[in-house]
């Protein structure tokens, strides 16, 4: 007879009521601090863009974002107050409550009556008009110990700057087509056709500088059939424009002996030098200004940075062009506002991206810290300049940014 095997007896570690069915959980995650953006109403017979689209407003508002548009601000982009408060917008109608906000986003430079809705910690984003700045306008800036950040410094990951590209792209084809209308006898121009006919020979056009506004402005005048002359003292941006354009043009350093001929002998000149740190370059001087042919044409497309011709001066969209020694000139700063819808689009596509990575970071200022590309837009830091240019310019004292970074975090 076999042996009777005895029941196997189970722990009470295994048996105890911890394996007994239990209600099921969900992972809700940590919960983010929603930030107010505020986005003031900056339309005016000058600036007809806006910093953001409806669509970017719905997209930031579902990323945990609260947007405060001051109403009116986007209709020179054809976008009603309705657009924005149907993509989850809250549309105010006082500048003290837009500016209530942790983020001010401005298409336009901070007006000196906006100063005084600022409050310390705020974080500022909009562009910097040197042309426009003063000493005491950067002191009552650093008392107001908010961070601000110019948006035309903030740079991408392959080290460019987004907003620059992006506005030079548009700025580019603007000035060939503000030059050529300039040409015109009905703006006291010389009667030419940029491009010129069958017999004819077409206008010059001197580009300077060898960038993106530069690379545009070509495309633009060889569209049109102009002769194009481009200079510019870095050899490899001169290559890589050759390389850009797919087709051989004439190119030669600033510094040479034919510049000053070419100078003299074009029907446009384009100036397009664009300086990483502070004021563009005087590379044409007012004598040889005086020496152009008459009735030829200067656009200055440099002029947000205080312009690279002698002979320029700060104007208006309304009142656009002067002449001097009986040269035309075109110095508007905001080329692209005259195409405020196209402009709107392409600055909203750069800015929502950095504004959702702020949104994951915890915030701007976290943002700031952790990513040295948005770190380098940053000219005022809660009372400090960090500004060197600015500091050299207006004589005020700069401190590294990078230097509050370490400490702080």
């Amino acid at each position: 007879m076999s042996e009777e095997k005895k029941p196997t007896r189970i722990p009470e570690s295994l048996a105890s009521a911890q394996f007994n069915p239990q209600p099921e959980t969900l992972y809700m995650g940590q919960s983010r601090k929603r930030i107010t953006l505020g986005i003031p109403n900056d339309f005016s017979l000058e600036e007809k863009r806006t910093v953001l689209t409806n669509q970017a407003v719905r997209t930031l508002s579902n990323h945990g974002y609260n947007i405060l548009v001051e109403s009116g601000t986007g209709k020179g982009a054809s976008i009603s107050d309705l657009d924005f408060t149907e993509a989850g917008a809250e549309i105010v109608h006082s500048k003290e409550r837009v500016f209530s906000a942790d983020i001010i986003l401005k298409i336009a430079a901070l007006k000196e009556d906006e100063l005084k809705f600022l409050r310390p910690d705020q974080v500022l984003i909009s562009p910097l008009h040197i042309p426009k700045l003063s000493a005491k306008f950067l002191d009552t800036l650093k008392q107001k110990r908010v961070i601000a950040l110019a948006m035309d410094y903030i740079k991408d990951r392959n080290g460019f700057f987004p907003i620059v590209r992006m506005m030079s792209e548009m700025a580019g084809i603007g000035a060939i087509h503000i030059a050529s209308e300039l040409l015109s006898t009905a703006n006291n121009g010389k009667g030419t056709l940029l491009g010129g006919i069958t017999g004819v020979e077409p206008s010059k056009v001197v580009i300077i500088g060898a960038g993106v506004v530069a690379e545009y402005a070509t495309k633009a005048a060889l569209g049109l059939g102009a002769e194009v002359r481009i200079f510019d003292n870095k050899i490899y941006k001169l290559k890589r424009l050759q390389t850009n354009l797919g087709i051989r043009v004439y190119t030669s350093t600033i510094n040479a002996p034919s510049f000053q001929k070419e100078i003299l002998d074009a029907d446009v000149v384009i100036g397009a030098m664009h300086s990483k740190s502070g004021r563009s370059i005087v590379v044409v001087s007012e004598e040889m200004v005086s020496e152009m042919k008459p009735g030829s044409v200067i656009v200055d497309v440099s002029i947000d940075q205080g312009g690279c011709f002698a002979t320029s001066e700060l104007r208006s969209i309304q009142n656009p062009s002067f002449v001097k020694h009986d040269v035309i000139h075109y110095c508007v700063p905001n080329i692209s506002s005259i195409v405020s819808t196209t402009a709107t689009k392409a600055m909203s596509n750069i800015l929502t991206p950095i504004l959702l990575e702020a949104a994951e970071s915890g915030g701007m200022e976290q943002l700031i810290a952790q990513n040295i590309t948005i770190r380098n837009g940053v000219y005022m830091y809660k009372g400090c300049l960090t500004n060197g240019y600015l500091g050299k310019r207006f004589k005020l004292k700069s401190t590294d940014i990078n230097l509050f970074i370490s400490s702080n975090y």
